[in-house]
């Protein structure tokens, strides 16, 4: 299988790459997932403590986390029927 990162239009600082955590979105081809950067938000982290616990990523990408999630969000999916 061929690895492949796909940058989305608009969020370029997501990544999805099948090779990096099972292709969940993550930050810049870190191991570190956007699920994972809402979550601590929701827990009540905030964004200087998540900042401090991981030195390598900006705050650019928080930001960027919380986009992708409220993009992600808004989307619907439709189940489509089988003939």
């Amino acid at each position: 299988m061929v690895s492949r990162t796909m940058n989305l239009p608009g969020f370029d600082r997501i990544t999805i790459d099948p090779a990096v955590m099972g292709g969940k979105p993550c930050i810049r081809g870190m191991r570190v997932t956007v699920g994972m950067i809402i979550g601590l938000i929701a827990s009540g982290s905030a964004v200087a403590e998540i900042l401090n616990l991981y030195p390598y990523l900006e705050e650019g990408d928080i930001r960027a986390a919380l986009s992708y999630a409220a993009w992600r969000s808004e989307e619907h999916e439709i189940p489509l029927r089988v003939a």
